[in-house]
């Protein structure tokens, strides 16, 4: 099917003057599976687990580690570059840019619940608010500052709170598009989508969240 659809997107494009340029396409398949079309043949192989799609990877593995990784090292070097600068800018700033919004694509479109680096972002984050408030945060007052300022916190949203939900934010919202896109292949029902996403929805069940409807 994928080598059909590669063919008759070098045909018509060719038919309007776009030619496809195999030397930059990658073909994501696990490193067992076997590939007899000549054109996918010339594509770069890349490991599914090494995949990514405008900037989130596709699975868990190392471009997913490699991913968060460098979004700590981002919010390092933010830190101390903007330690020169007042608190009070220095708050909004990382409140509305280096923060949560920094990784936001990220949480929604890569499978980052439970992933390691997120305790490490909050603790990068969490540094930085104890450089600005010049204090030492117990992890109540830590809890109240990583909420809303609007119930008296601080607004500096920790990246493990927002994972499960914008997940499954992403996947609701996407829902219909999924059904589309998988619509001619052997699992592409609704069970299929329900039990890929069962295991978010029952960990944010487990944190309390009352759940009134999932479109899954």
């Amino acid at each position: 099917m994928v080598a059909a659809d590669v063919a008759r997107i070098a045909k018509e494009g060719g038919e309007m003057g776009l030619y496809l340029n195999a030397s930059k396409c990658e073909l994501i398949a696990h490193q067992g599976s076997t590939v007899t079309d000549e054109l996918l043949q010339s594509f770069l192989r890349v490991d599914i687990f090494d995949a990514s799609l405008l900037g989130a990877p596709l699975f868990h593995g190392s471009e997913l580690d490699k991913s968060w990784s460098s979004r700590c090292d981002d919010l390092t070097r933010a830190a101390e570059r903007l330690g020169e600068i007042g608190c009070q800018e220095l708050l909004i700033l990382l409140r509305y840019s280096f923060s949560a919004p920094k990784v936001l694509h990220l949480l929604r479109c890569a499978p980052s619940v439970s992933h390691s680096t997120l305790q490490t972002y909050d603790s990068l984050l969490r540094d930085s608010v104890q450089r600005i408030t010049n204090s030492n945060l117990s992890d109540i007052q830590w809890l109240q500052a990583s909420i809303p300022d609007r119930d008296g916190g601080l607004g500096v949203s920790c990246a493990s709170s927002l994972a499960i939900p914008a997940h499954l934010a992403s996947a609701a919202s996407t829902l219909s598009l999924q059904v589309d896109i998988l619509s001619d292949c052997a699992s592409s029902d609704v069970s299929y989508l329900i039990s890929h996403h069962y295991s978010t929805i029952f960990m944010f069940a487990n944190l309390g969240k009352t759940i009134i409807s999932i479109p899954f």
